[in-house]
């Protein structure tokens, strides 16, 4: 997706990742993978466990470097990590001898942003994230669901051109996921910020996504592209829909067929 002007705010342009494990022999990660993501686009990668997805997203960050190919945020290669994009992992990446505040503040912090503007900004993306009255708590008095909520809005405090998100729902039982999940959409639907989102479950890719992107069974590559054309504002009942239905039997006969190549 591009915006009017024809322009991609994110650019992966034949991309390969090849890595030489300690032992064993060469592996190729990844095959020229091409994607393009538009401005406020929210984007979804799904595929088979070992495709790649998340090294993907490693390189998106800056954190590894490609075989060949290149990365553009806004037309400007990616060679190293940056406050452009913002990460969520699932893990719960959290400082835990910091507070919640300090957590969400640290990126800011760093960036040397004033005191009183820190305490703003936290102030106002733990608001938008349910957690008024969690400033002063520390990450090992909150459940899982709180903690990826406090990672969500540390990734936004810094204002990044881009949100990758690598499976944050993963780790947490079913009904804390549907609540984040609805918890991002409204925090998406009014920020409309580029979000490019990795994740195994099928419903939540078509629940988030203006787009699902299908990769193969390694080496990585894109298979096929799915527009969402489902109407937005959404909401978790979408999920009973007919049209709802008809993408997961298509987007899951797809995922399917590679997994079974991956396992043969």
């Amino acid at each position: 997706m591009r915006d009017a002007a024809g322009k991609a705010k994110l650019r992966i342009s034949s991309v390969t990742l090849r890595f030489t494990p300690r032992t064993g022999n060469p592996v190729t990660a990844l095959e020229d993978i091409s994607l393009d993501v538009g401005p406020q686009e929210f984007s979804v990668i799904v595929g088979p466990s070992g495709c790649g997805k998340s090294s993907l997203l490693r390189l998106i960050a800056g954190l590894i470097q490609p075989t060949s190919g290149a990365i553009y945020l806004d037309a400007r290669q990616v060679t190293r990590p940056g406050k452009d994009r913002g990460m969520v992992f699932q893990s719960y990446t959290l400082f835990h001898w910091l507070t919640v505040r300090q957590n969400v503040e640290f990126g800011l912090k760093i960036a040397n942003v004033n005191s009183e503007q820190r305490a703003r900004i936290a102030r106002k993306f733990l608001a938008e994230v349910g957690l008024e009255g969690f400033e002063n708590a520390y990450p090992k008095q909150l459940s899982g669901g709180m903690m990826q909520r406090v990672a969500l809005a540390r990734a936004l405090a810094n204002d990044p051109e881009i949100l990758l998100m690598d499976e944050p729902f993963g780790a947490l039982d079913s009904q804390t996921r549907s609540l984040m999940q609805e918890l991002l959409l409204k925090i998406w639907e009014s920020s409309h910020k580029t979000v490019l989102f990795i994740t195994h479950d099928i419903d939540e890719a078509i629940l988030l996504g203006d787009r699902v992107h299908v990769m193969t069974a390694r080496p990585g590559r894109m298979k096929e592209m799915i527009a969402i054309d489902i109407a937005r504002p959404r909401s978790v009942d979408v999920l009973t829909s007919a049209p709802f239905a008809a993408l997961k039997r298509r987007i899951m006969a797809l995922v399917h067929e590679e997994a079974v190549r991956a396992m043969g």
